[in-house]
């Protein structure tokens, strides 16, 4: 069918569509399928929105019935049984069990939103306005998350000063060269430094849009520490590379720390619809009410299929060990097919991981041969080096093994060694 009304009427802004024209009519799990039956591979997942795939039918059949029956769709933050559940079950399977404390405030559907909220938080929290980032972070396209943003395309489409924010270093910035934290103790310690003390600072556990870089959980928690020192406080950006994506349910799990603050969203609703979620220690909860609020907060669809994938997929450890053998066998995967090209290297944490090129236009040659071959996959960095590989946590080892393939074949093609043997050896 014709796409000349996606061309004529809407805005150039538009990016993946014109990566990936095809006409997207159905979805199903690891798969889309376009308005003439052909078949997608989706190693993208919506952006890490569909960690669970595409219409899962147990979270597909909750809001086909609550619709059918009349169930509140919109609410703001008025009380609903949807977000009874949604508390309840948060409370139950995800923070009681991992020994947290966190008020829940629901900012608005999306990860800028959530952000906004923490750094307005952690502003009036400490009565300080500098909020320090991280080289190549990612937070949002609105001017608060903006600002503590480093890509300076991205950073340009303000059009107006972005203030009160300052950059620091990311684990491994100088190569290991320099020692971690130097400058920043330095200058929290020495009173004649000029640096004015932050309210906050906000980190990715992994850089998802900044090149898949992933934090030390040595340097998390040396981070951490330093903070809790000098009394500033820390938050985790877990828009991306929560809910499971780098293989517990949130990021900084493995690194033992808690944070003062954390965002959340993508998919904290388990299918894919606007949620999102600002957790916060509760001697934080300093809000008066209506302070922060805003119109699509309250939905309820959301918080039914959000509570349904606590219970479907993180109740115990079953999900848990079946995601970590097949982050096992992506990692294994693209280490091999990385030895087809040198100077390549892995980047990244479970199935938040990828390939950085030595020649930065490789990665977009590798996307665009994936799309040829009927799959879906993104690229990052600052100069799009690297191949952003995120299949649905609940792929079979079966469809990771055949992206994996085209990933190789894609490689090839790109770099001219389509003639070149496989070097994917099969799973365990």
């Amino acid at each position: 069918m014709s796409t000349e009304i996606f061309e004529t009427r809407e805005s150039q802004v538009r990016s993946y569509s014109k990566n990936w024209p095809a006409v997207f009519e159905k979805a199903s799990g690891a798969y889309q399928t376009t308005e003439d039956g052909t078949r997608y591979l989706d190693f993208f997942s919506g952006a890490g929105a569909l960690n669970y795939g595409h219409n899962h039918p147990e979270l597909r059949d909750l809001i086909v019935d609550y619709v059918a029956n009349d169930g509140v769709t919109h609410s703001l933050d008025m009380n609903t049984p949807p977000k009874r559940r949604f508390l309840q079950t948060f409370e139950d399977i995800i923070l009681k069990p991992r020994n947290l404390d966190y008020k829940v405030m629901f900012p608005g559907p999306t990860g800028t939103n959530t952000v906004e909220a923490a750094l307005k938080l952690a502003r009036k929290v400490t009565g300080r306005q500098h909020i320090l980032s991280f080289t190549n972070a990612f937070h949002g396209m609105t001017l608060g998350a903006l600002s503590v943003t480093g890509n300076s395309m991205k950073r340009r489409g303000a059009g107006i000063p972005l203030t009160n924010s300052s950059k620091i270093p990311y684990d491994d910035y100088f190569d290991g060269d320099i020692p971690d934290f130097i400058w920043l103790e330095k200058v929290l310690e020495d009173s004649g430094s000029g640096v004015d003390k932050p309210a906050a600072v906000i980190v990715e556990t992994v850089q998802g849009e900044g090149g898949l870089n992933a934090a030390r959980m040595e340097w998390l928690k040396g981070l951490a520490d330093l903070l809790k020192r000098h009394n500033i406080l820390l938050i985790v950006d877990d828009v991306q590379a929560g809910c499971g994506r780098t293989g517990r349910f949130f990021s900084f799990e493995e690194a033992g720390i808690v944070p003062d603050i954390v965002c959340v969203s993508k998919s904290i609703s388990g299918y894919g619809l606007p949620l999102a979620l600002t957790l916060f220690k509760p001697e934080l909860d300093v809000w008066e009410g209506g302070e922060h609020n805003g119109t699509f907060r309250g939905n309820n669809m959301a918080f039914l299929t959000g509570a349904r994938a606590f219970e479907l997929f993180w109740s115990d450890d079953t999900f848990q060990n079946e995601l970590a053998d097949k982050i096992e066998q992506l990692r294994t995967g693209l280490e091999q097919i990385a030895g087809h090209v040198k100077g390549a290297t892995i980047r990244g944490r479970g199935f938040l991981t990828g390939i950085c090129y030595p020649n930065p236009d490789t990665a977009g040659k590798v996307a665009a041969e994936c799309y040829k071959r009927n799959m879906l996959l993104e690229t990052s960095g600052p100069q799009d080096e690297v191949i952003k590989v995120m299949p649905p946590l609940t792929i079979s080892s079966e469809d990771l093994q055949k992206g994996l393939q085209i990933i190789e074949e894609s490689t090839l093609a790109a770099t001219g060694n389509a003639g070149e043997p496989s070097r994917l050896r099969p799973p365990h």
